[in-house]
């Protein structure tokens, strides 16, 4: 069945602020890690924070820029001593389309545009594309 193209847009609504510079320094799994981050938000989207408060869970949306997107097959956890798995099989970041998804809780926020966050074990410098709340009970 052929998929027909439909223009659509993705648009960066932030920004990670973190003291991750480098892949080699991300945890393979983001629970095995407490890093935090700072999303910084566009200022005309600032507006959307409304309602967001410290103690609260979202989901992040990001792009992952520096994944490879032409990889279909990885390595688990990228250990060459798991057999190769396809990456909709797997948390890998290397896929068709790269979007992260990443579970945290706000620490603080900085009114208008920050928000402080931890766990979020991402790459200094990443695109986030949305932010999600999540309601008391929510499993995910």
């Amino acid at each position: 069945m052929p998929i027909k193209q439909r223009d659509f847009q993705l648009r960066q609504i932030g920004i990670i602020r973190s003291d991750l510079k480098a892949l080699h320094q991300c945890r393979p799994q983001e629970k095995e890690g407490h890093a935090k981050a700072c999303i910084e938000i566009a200022p005309e989207y600032a507006e959307a924070l409304h309602g967001l408060e410290p103690g609260g869970e979202i989901l992040v949306l990001t792009w992952l820029h520096l994944a490879e997107r032409f990889r279909l097959k990885v390595h688990p956890r990228g250990n060459p001593e798991n057999p190769m798995r396809g990456v909709f099989a797997t948390r890998s970041p290397h896929r068709p389309n790269p979007i992260g998804l990443h579970r945290t809780r706000i620490l603080s926020i900085q009114w208008p545009c920050r928000l402080f966050v931890q766990p979020l074990e991402v790459i200094d410098n990443t695109p986030v594309v949305d932010i999600k709340s999540l309601l008391p009970g929510d499993h995910f």
